[in-house]
């Protein structure tokens, strides 16, 4: 009787999770050099199923907008505190309200090359714009290091909310000295915030919990 009832309790546990796991289109928004992509691999190297532990999403650089044009990794399923969820992960370039070619000058680059990357950069903002028309959800990435109280994130944060798309903010870069994820709180009160470190993973759990809880 005891082994009847251990197989219909494994049984209702697999039938859970194979019919109430949820599946969402969510992309990966911030200003450049907030640390997007490095949350993105992170994300797809801890959940993937691979034997050499995940792929990168993308590469990542300290020249900002190295990521020009939106990235997508679909299936990425993360299992955490009982519930499951399936993401489309959508990894975007950088949010900027204007970007000059001398930007990239400063870094050492070459007039053309500059050129060429701040066109990219542009299209780039147009494109993760347009990625809005087709998510389920938004990871607002920004830098606690930084004020958080800036135009790009007042206006990217107006955005989800006219869309009334769910939005979960992500304090990012929590190891480094000048870190202030109190001061993104205070900016932001009204969405849920969690502090991290995608560098080096700390408190990544916790965005793990929050992103099933969230999105599912």
């Amino acid at each position: 009787m005891r082994v009847i009832r251990s197989l219909r309790m494994n049984f209702a546990v697999w039938i859970k999770w194979i019919f109430g796991k949820k599946r969402a289109r969510i992309g990966i928004y911030g200003p450049p050099n907030a640390g997007k992509t490095t949350l993105a691999n992170r994300i797809v190297k801890d959940w993937s199923e691979t034997e050499v532990g995940g792929m990168e999403v993308g590469g990542t650089s300290h020249i900002p907008h190295e990521t020009r044009s939106a990235m997508r990794t679909d299936g990425v399923v993360i299992n955490t505190n009982g519930s499951s969820i399936e993401l489309d992960i959508v990894d975007t370039p950088g949010m900027a309200t204007k970007i000059d070619f001398r930007e990239f000058m400063a870094y050492g680059l070459e007039e053309e090359e500059a050129k060429r990357r701040a066109k990219e950069a542009t299209e780039g903002v147009i494109e993760a714009i347009k990625w809005l028309e087709d998510l389920d959800g938004v990871l607002l990435v920004m830098d606690s290091t930084e004020d958080p109280y800036t135009q790009v994130n007042v206006t990217v944060v107006g955005n989800m909310e006219a869309r009334k798309l769910p939005l979960l903010i992500v304090a990012n870069k929590r190891d480094l000295p000048k870190a202030s994820p109190s001061r993104i709180k205070a900016a932001f009160p009204q969405h849920p915030i969690v502090t991290i470190s995608a560098l080096d993973g700390s408190n990544i759990d916790e965005l793990y919990v929050a992103i099933a809880r969230h999105f599912g």
